[in-house]
């Protein structure tokens, strides 16, 4: 059954080659299309665009812990970007009836953060390539 009412954000994940971002804090699904513009002499003086080229792009955010797996995780997506490997991606909460976003696309960005006193952080970016398919998760 679909999650029911405004829902809690933790329930939001991304995975990355069929595997969930460990010790995840945040994550995001930006879409987009470009509208490049359409406006003639008999647009009546209002610009007009038309919808052209789709994109979208995830990001993610999580705390460093290697003897949870986050870590290795951490160097194999790095992997994949020094590689230029394509991925699998999925945005979704894994419960029956909600909204589930999935595609493919290429690691763009990873950082691991350590400052000083604080709990070692990654984050990262991927640039979606071809559809990008929305359901509903089973």
């Amino acid at each position: 059954m679909a999650t029911s009412g405004i829902f809690n954000g933790s329930l939001l994940s991304v995975k990355v080659d069929g595997n969930k971002m460990l010790n995840s804090t945040s994550c995001s699904l930006s879409l987009s299309a470009d509208t490049p513009e359409a406006t003639t002499k008999d647009s009546g003086g209002f610009q007009e665009v038309i919808v052209g080229v789709k994109s979208g792009e995830i990001t993610f955010e999580g705390l460093v812990a290697y003897d949870s797996g986050s870590g290795s995780q951490i160097g194999d997506i790095s992997d994949e970007l020094i590689a230029g490997t394509q991925v699998t991606w999925e945005f979704s909460t894994d419960v029956a009836g909600d909204d589930k976003y999935s595609g493919t696309g290429f690691i763009s960005s990873i950082d691991i953060t350590a400052d000083m006193e604080s709990p070692v952080s990654y984050s990262g970016t991927i640039v979606t390539t071809g559809t990008i398919t929305q359901g509903v998760e089973a």
